[in-house]
């Protein structure tokens, strides 16, 4: 009882901070799932007939637009899931650019949790079109449209995929549960078993639910945000893994089962940093059907090889993010660590954009003089070393 009254006070708390929460203008809506409460200790509420209170935080949750919020109370569920795919995919985001001048920062106090670098606002590549349902949380419809942003929205959408894929895995809700559409016959010695993931399910959610916002509009960043999500999905999709465990006495392995598994997530990073770095440069027409007027995306460079449906695209070129700016998001590079040995982005020479850099010592404890003991443990003494640290001026 005291578990429920918890979780109720929470989830209250939830609404409260939730409706006066500063919605700006220029915000990634959904995204927003990540940086509230941590909404997955609100799964429970379905417990002990708290279930009817879903309407109320679906309908609470900024960022949300009709669609989006129709599928939280269909799926509620599955929500939890998916504020730690999104979460799953900034931390990777994070990772993935640690060592570059922009290191997909997020923004405290903003629901535009990257700020500004990946908002919508007036560009010189797209023509401006009137605002539309949902602009007063996503800002103009004009975008920013640069590689960050491609990757932002392939990461994020992927790791909602991601997630909603694994929790059905683990039979945590009743809507979804194991694949049983398995990909071919069986190989020689082995037989399809256990628990194959049913990433069909989890990409066809992290479609509706992700793309729900854009789905029918026909402005160049709608259709670039179309793809980039649809890129990311594809990247789990391209990488699932045949997994098997023996069987037999004394682990002969006299037979195996096998199932379909997603790929570790660290490997869905690994690729779409791959598809950013070879990401294709679009650009927009603009052209007039007989619903109206349409942006149409095509490579803005005809020698090279159009982009399929799992590269990342782009029509706007980034800042250099080198120095503070406001308009553009850049927090800049001032106080950013930097390795003094490398002669890559992460070097100081390129992370510092020529300024310089300042080198202090520091002293860190760090375990030393490890030793074994039979059996079987290790036991560690802890010793203090200098180390250098190169920030840039």
């Amino acid at each position: 009882m005291d578990t429920v009254r918890c979780q109720v006070s929470v989830l209250l708390l939830f609404v409260i901070w939730s409706q006066t929460a500063d919605v700006s203008v220029g915000s990634p809506g959904w995204w927003y799932l990540a940086v509230g409460p941590q909404f997955s200790s609100l799964a429970a509420s379905n417990a002990g007939g708290q279930g009817r209170r879903w309407p109320l935080v679906c309908s609470s949750i900024p960022g949300l637009v009709p669609r989006q919020i129709r599928y939280c109370r269909k799926f509620h569920e599955i929500m939890p899931f998916v504020a730690d795919g999104t979460k799953l995919g900034i931390r990777e985001c994070q990772h993935q650019f640690r060592g570059r001048r922009w290191n997909c920062t997020t923004v405290q106090g903003q629901v535009s949790i990257f700020g500004p670098v990946l908002d919508r606002g007036n560009t010189s590549s797209t023509p401006k079109t009137p605002p539309r349902a949902g602009d007063s949380i996503l800002g103009p419809a004009v975008n920013r449209a640069s590689r960050e942003a491609a990757f932002v929205h392939a990461i994020t959408s992927a790791g909602v995929a991601y997630s909603v894929t694994k929790a059905c895995a683990e039979g945590t809700s009743p809507d979804c549960g194991c694949d049983n559409r398995h990909k071919g016959p069986p190989g020689e010695g082995w037989k399809w078993g256990g628990c194959s993931e049913d990433v069909l399910f989890g990409t066809k959610f992290s479609r509706d639910f992700v793309d729900a916002r854009i789905r029918g509009r026909r402005d160049g960043r709608s259709a670039m945000d179309r793809h980039n999500n649809e890129a990311g999905r594809q990247s789990i999709m391209k990488n699932l893994q045949l997994k098997c465990k023996c069987h037999g006495l004394s682990g002969s392995c006299e037979i195996k089962t096998c199932w379909w598994a997603q790929p570790d997530f660290r490997t869905v990073g690994n690729v779409l940093k791959d598809k950013y770095d070879s990401a294709s440069e679009m650009a927009v027409e603009r052209h007039r059907e007989p619903s109206g007027m349409v942006d149409s995306l095509y490579p803005r460079y005809s020698f090279f090889k159009a982009p399929g449906k799992d590269d990342l695209i782009y029509f706007e070129n980034s800042p250099n993010f080198c120095e503070p700016n406001n308009s553009t998001g850049s927090l800049g590079t001032k106080g950013r660590e930097c390795n003094i040995t490398s002669h890559g982005i992460d070097g100081c020479q390129l992370m510092c954009c020529g300024r310089g850099w300042n080198t202090r010592t520091e002293l860190r404890t760090e375990k030393c003089h490890c030793q074994f003991h039979w059996c079987c443990y290790v036991t560690c003494q802890e010793c203090q070393k200098k180390h250098q640290v190169h920030t840039c001026k």
